[in-house]
């Protein structure tokens, strides 16, 4: 679904244009049941090239490493053994969203389906595939993570793996293409002057920064997301939603409710990640002492109450 919300009037033909041709999806492909088994069958047997295979959704091993709680429909054999028989013969493996990449949602708890991701369960390498695990063209798997993942990082994605575009060095340590995954969500929030001047919001409907009340992890996490909008124009946080960091892993058991931030002495517990605590400690309390009276009424209104005021350019 996330995929049908391309920026684009024709999706086929944006991908036909980036040298990508779509074998089969679930959603989007007119093959039928045999169809679809016989081309399965050309894929494993080397009669048809297979560059990138693209999963969806966490693999379910269970019951007891059976696989059987998921079954390919039409075939006799459960999913993780299609998966790891195309994986064995696939140039790319790329794992789409955090369920695929990590178990995501469908990991959480108790996990009674033994749900993990191709290639990690959480943040523990190892998964479906195996940590050691390489597909035919050398790479581990791709982790195009999101919840949902950004339809322009999957055609991103696909785009330069068909142009030999797309190689380790552009993986960061989670194989997340950095070309998303070298941004955190912070870049570009329209609450970044609450931000800077530690002007937080006290509930959901109000316009100051989510992060220390609110569970706002957007200075850890890395996307592009107030970057690269959605659908042109929203990401979470334009919306009014805290960032929850779904493209990483654990992000669905963050060990309290994810609209409130943790704290100790007062202190929230996730700090950005690109700054020491002492630091930040430091330039919060020189903020907060420097706010301007239009940002600290703005922060708790949910609409701008005091503008900015237009100054003369003969002003000094």
């Amino acid at each position: 679904m996330s995929l049908l919300c391309a920026d684009t009037p024709d999706l086929p033909a944006q991908l036909q244009a980036g040298g990508v041709h779509l074998l089969w999806h679930p959603a989007l492909s007119l093959a039928s049941q045999h169809e679809v088994l016989q081309l399965l069958d050309d894929c494993i047997s080397g009669r048809v090239r297979l560059d990138a295979l693209c999963v969806e959704g966490a693999l379910l091993r269970g019951p007891r490493g059976s696989g059987r709680f998921h079954m390919f429909a039409g075939s006799s054999q459960p999913m993780i053994d299609w998966v790891r028989q195309l994986s064995a013969v696939a140039r790319y493996v790329v794992a789409v969203g955090s369920c695929a990449a990590w178990g995501g949602i469908s990991a959480t708890g108790a996990n009674t389906t033994e749900a993990c991701g191709l290639q990690y369960e959480d943040d523990v390498k190892g998964g479906l595939l195996g940590a050691s695990f390489r597909a035919a063209g050398g790479l581990e798997v791709i982790n195009v993570a999101g919840c949902p993942t950004h339809p322009g990082w999957v055609i991103d994605t696909l785009m330069l793996l068909a142009a030999n575009a797309l190689g380790a060095n552009d993986l960061d340590a989670l194989g997340r293409p950095l070309f998303y995954a070298d941004q955190l969500v912070h870049h570009a929030c329209t609450r970044n002057e609450y931000y800077e001047y530690k002007a937080s919001a006290a509930q959901p409907s109000d316009l100051g920064c989510l992060m220390e009340n609110l569970g706002c992890k957007g200075t850890q996490a890395n996307a592009d997301c107030n970057v690269r909008l959605w659908n042109g124009e929203g990401s979470c946080l334009r919306g009014g939603y805290a960032c929850i960091n779904c493209t990483a892993p654990g992000f669905q058991n963050p060990g309290h409710a994810f609209q409130s931030t943790p704290k100790l002495a007062g202190i929230p517990i996730g700090l950005p990640s690109d700054m020491p605590k002492a630091w930040f400690v430091a330039l919060a309390s020189l903020s907060k002492s420097a706010t301007p009276r239009r940002v600290k009424i703005n922060a708790h209104s949910d609409h701008v109450v005091v503008a900015p005021v237009p100054r003369s350019k003969k002003a000094r």
